[in-house]
């Protein structure tokens, strides 16, 4: 089989074009028009008494600490047992394995999903964040008992600081659409701080930037007005001057941007930014594509916020636990939440000299701050410091590469995604032909116009080789977007398949397009109404169509 063959069904592989191997579990015929159930909830496996979990009897000093604890108030407790699934230990983990094989992931194959940096996450992070000291840590724990779980963040801190140039960085925000809103919030209360707050109403945002930057600045309610770009894919200077005025609070920008490209007018922009004395804000989401080239500090940005699960690779999905560090510079520094992590005894120069090399640092105390140590700080926006175990894993990465390593990261994704520019511009139209940083954005209009095969379909027939479909229709400026980004853990021969595959693609849409509509034809499931998915979704079971033998009611938890 070439390196391009779509995979046959397997023997024994259910009827409806599932190429998985795995059998009529996925295939489960229901009831309804032509409804079919890869899985069946775990409601359908429900059978009156069964357990999961058998929880020890309380001994007699449990309870009498039990007694002294206050009761949850009457209005918080429940009048029936919840409606659980009552199911064994062994249901339970089939379903949800069953469940995870039904997924594509990066340990599974290639994931060129654009601007989401689907990179190799370690598997040395687990080993560290599953070290005992680490994982039974716990926020409440006093300082004395905390030192290694401080230590290991002031250093994090340290470390990002130290990779963008800025004054100051806190871990708490929990995702990067969080730094977003924990740098605007800074920003607001800057402005306010002057005498400013009710002047400053406009956050500028290009159109290449992160849908984020325009919704999280309508959440700290600021009017968002978006800048074009040029004819080579970076911001217009001249419409971004237009723009810039007193009542502007920040500029946003994405540097690299969604469109795969370093804005290398920027200390133009920066400066016509603070000329108008405006915040500026680099979203760092595309970090991955400057470590150790470009600090957004050096450059003048105020603010910038870090997806840990992107460039430090933290793992992706599952909705979180997530994590978003947030720098500043020096006159936003005030304003950061609290608390941060501080070095109270010690050096800074000491401890972080003995720790890159592998050395505690004799008397060094840690602590959090205390509340009220900076009166201008916007407070908490998480709780604690943050998602310790993205932190950990994080820092482990960072810790691993070194600073050598970093820059390597960097130049090995600028590699990768300008081989596949190169490659594919053949088959693919290339908005903007120049040299690209982490991502390169093709576009499907070609194939559109001439097979009628748009870049959705496309998209579905990547599926049938078992590689993720890039990111479509992003940017918005870009006509049928084919966002690639194919980071830099990826092989060359990875590369080339995916190049052989989206050739082959293209020589199908023109000699059997109704073929590529009817992708994908080897997955679970086929193509499924998104739309109706995402404005009807179904989310609650009907506890009248229990399966014979299941309680009605499902009184019992699991």
């Amino acid at each position: 089989m070439s390196v391009t063959e779509r995979p046959a069904p397997p023997s024994g592989a259910p009827s409806d074009g599932d190429a998985s191997g795995r059998g009529a579990a996925f295939s489960s015929p229901v009831g309804g028009e032509q409804l079919q159930v890869v899985e069946p909830l775990l409601f359908a496996s429900s059978r009156t008494g069964r357990r999961d979990v058998r929880f020890p009897s309380l001994s007699e000093a449990a309870r009498k600490a039990a007694e002294s604890q206050p009761e949850v108030p009457k209005h918080a407790r429940r009048t029936a047992t919840a409606r659980l699934p009552e199911v064994s230990e062994l249901d339970l983990l089939r379903h949800f394995n069953r469940l995870s094989h039904l997924n594509h992931a990066i340990d599974l194959g290639f994931y060129p999903l654009g601007s989401c940096t689907m990179k190799y996450n370690p598997k040395v992070n687990e080993w560290a964040a599953r070290l005992p000291g680490l994982s039974e840590s716990h926020p409440l724990d006093p300082a004395e008992l905390s030192q290694g779980s401080l230590e290991l963040q002031w250093l994090l801190a340290e470390l990002l600081r130290e990779i963008s140039g800025m004054a100051a960085v806190s871990l708490q925000p929990a995702a990067g659409a969080q730094g977003e809103l924990s740098g605007l919030l800074m920003t607001r209360a800057y402005h306010r701080s002057r005498g400013e707050g009710e002047q400053r109403t406009k956050v500028l945002v290009p159109d290449s930037s992160h849908g984020t930057n325009p919704a999280t600045a309508s959440m700290v309610g600021y009017q968002t007005v978006t800048i074009r770009s040029n004819e080579r894919g970076g911001i217009d200077l001249g419409a971004l001057r237009e723009a810039l005025g007193p009542d502007t609070a920040a500029l946003m920008i994405t540097n690299p941007s969604t469109l795969g490209i370093f804005e290398d007018q920027i200390d133009q922009v920066v400066a016509a930014v603070h000329q108008v004395g405006a915040i500026a804000y680099m979203d760092g989401a595309n970090l991955n594509a400057i470590l150790g080239r470009f600090r957004a500090g050096d450059a003048g940005f105020d603010v910038m916020h870090f997806n840990l699960h992107k460039t430090f690779s933290t793992p992706h999905g599952g909705g979180g636990p997530g994590a978003g560090p947030v720098g500043v510079g020096e006159r936003l520094a005030p304003f950061l939440p609290e608390p941060l992590p501080i070095l109270v005894e010690g050096t800074d120069d000491e401890v972080r000299r003995n720790a890159w090399a592998g050395r505690n640092t004799p008397g060094a105390r840690f602590a959090l701050e205390e509340e009220g140590t900076r009166p201008q700080s916007i407070g908490k926006v998480r709780a604690f410091t943050g998602n310790f175990g993205m932190h950990l894993r994080a820092y482990t990465y960072i810790r691993s590469n070194g600073d050598a390593g970093l820059r390597e990261v960097s130049d090995d994704a600028v590699l990768a995604a300008n081989y596949l520019r190169v490659r594919l511009t053949d088959a693919y139209d290339l908005p903007y032909d120049r040299i690209c940083k982490h991502e390169v954005v093709f576009s499907g209009r070609r194939q559109k116009r001439q097979h009628g095969v748009t870049t959705l379909d496309i998209a579905k027939a990547i599926l049938d080789y078992r590689i993720h479909p890039p990111t479509i229709y992003f940017p918005l400026i870009v006509e049928e977007a084919l966002m690639i980004e194919p980071t830099e853990t990826e092989s060359l021969e990875t590369l080339d398949r995916f190049v052989d595959v989206m050739h082959e693609i293209a020589d199908r849409a023109a000699t059997d397009p109704s073929a590529l509509k009817a992708a994908p034809t080897t997955t679970p499931v086929g193509r499924l109404d998104e739309a109706a998915a995402a404005r009807r979704p179904d989310l609650r079971h009907d506890f009248g169509a229990a399966p014979a033998g299941s309680s009605a009611r499902q009184e019992a938890g699991a």
